[in-house]
């Protein structure tokens, strides 16, 4: 299975967009609020302030935001629930149960949200709506998926049994989220909530937690002070071609020497296993059984993500934007549905989204080609081509190869 994939993140140029369509609507109307974009994390991107809008906005925008990222939808559905008498919804952990945030969305991913704050309701979801409805642009980055956190927290949990120890370990995201937890029937209970937070700590800030332990202890109280971060090693981040996807949680062990040594152990351990076989195995090979396949056809996205080439298991439910790609060739199999695909024309205002990579709303000109279940069709790089009719679902693999 893959230890890592890649995943769409909305950029600082795609934050921008969305507050400036956001902030156009507000200001059709006369509206005065705080408008706020944050990433998939829940982390705040971009902050902006009409002229008017009462101080107190701004969190709450950044709350309607952080809600719609976190719970992937919008929260509004939070605020229906607690109407409707299900109180225990104001118990959700990092929710705010007010209508204003609309998660944003790049080929059915979420890459971010909007939240909007200072007017009814109604009015700050329809300005967060007309936010979200912007052309925005995004950056893909690696990501741990759940084989990547099992194999680095297993990897760390096997040398503890060797040697005798049986502390609790956790792998996060990027984010600082727990994506898995060995937790052996010896370990000490409190290690579970300790761990965590060392993840998060080493993921969050890009560094093991024991540098803020060190700062804590050798002058620097304040150290203390820094969100979200706890001053005690055993945190250590996982690295994968420059970027921090994750990190290594380790608590209980003899000392706190050890827990720090077992995490670099886990982490050092996915690191070595990516810098071997990128995503695939030692020979080159990769295998995905049926369930797996099937799981990711549920919502679309990589298999496969090697530095000459990748393996999308495409979904489709709508059309899409023109798609250029100067390197990438495209040769897809369609397992099931139909969808119209013109390749050729010109790109009508194309816009670069990445290196190489342009996006357009329209295409002049072009052919049309109607596939169909077990069609195969290729695309050269350097060609035009949109999906301009599809069923839903429409689902097919395709082998993304660099020219």
């Amino acid at each position: 299975m893959a230890l890592i994939r890649t995943r769409k993140i909305i950029d600082d140029a795609g934050a921008s967009a969305v507050i400036a369509a956001a902030e156009r609507a507000a200001n059709a109307h006369g509206h005065r609020v705080v408008i706020a974009v944050v990433d998939p994390h829940g982390e705040l991107i971009e902050l902006r302030r009409t002229p008017g809008a009462q101080i107190a906005s701004s969190r709450v925008a950044v709350d309607k935001a952080r809600t719609a990222a976190i719970f992937v939808r919008p929260s509004r559905e939070m605020e229906e629930q607690v109407t409707n008498g299900r109180l225990g919804a104001l118990a959700l952990h990092g929710a705010s149960a007010l209508t204003g945030g609309i998660p944003l969305r790049v080929d059915g991913e979420v890459v971010g949200a909007i939240g909007t704050s200072g007017e009814t309701p109604d009015e700050d979801e329809a300005i967060s709506i007309a936010g979200a409805a912007a052309e925005l642009s995004v950056t893909e980055v690696p990501a741990l998926t759940y084989e990547g956190a099992r194999a680095a927290a297993e990897a760390a949990g096997a040398v503890a049994a060797e040697r005798g120890v049986a502390p609790v370990i956790s792998a996060v995201d990027a984010g600082g989220a727990l994506m898995y937890l060995v937790r052996p029937d010896s370990a000490q209970v409190a290690s579970v909530e300790v761990t965590t937070d060392k993840a998060r700590t080493a993921a969050i800030y890009r560094r093991p937690s024991k540098d803020f332990e060190d700062q804590a202890s050798g002058g620097r109280p304040s150290a203390l002070h820094l969100a979200r971060a706890v001053p005690l090693q055993g945190g250590v981040p996982i690295r994968y071609d420059g970027e921090v996807i994750g990190a290594i949680g380790v608590s209980g062990a003899t000392d706190a020497d050890e827990d720090r040594e077992l995490a670099e152990i886990g982490a050092r351990s996915i690191e070595a296993a990516l810098a071997v076989r990128g995503n695939g195995s030692a020979n080159g090979a990769e295998h995905f059984p049926a369930a797996a396949v099937e799981e990711r056809f549920r919502s679309g996205g990589l298999l496969l993500d090697q530095p000459g080439y990748k393996i999308d298991a495409g979904r489709r439910e709508a059309p899409g934007e023109v798609e250029y790609h100067e390197h990438a060739v495209d040769v897809m199999h369609v397992v099931s549905g139909r969808a119209t695909v013109v390749t050729g024309g010109s790109m009508v205002e194309p816009r670069e989204v990445a290196p190489g990579e342009l996006r357009a709303a329209t295409v002049d000109g072009g052919e049309p080609h109607e596939l169909r279940e077990g069609d195969v069709f290729a695309i050269p790089n350097g060609v035009p081509h949109q999906f301009t009719d599809v069923s839903d679902p429409f689902l097919y693999f395709v082998v993304k190869v660099v020219a």
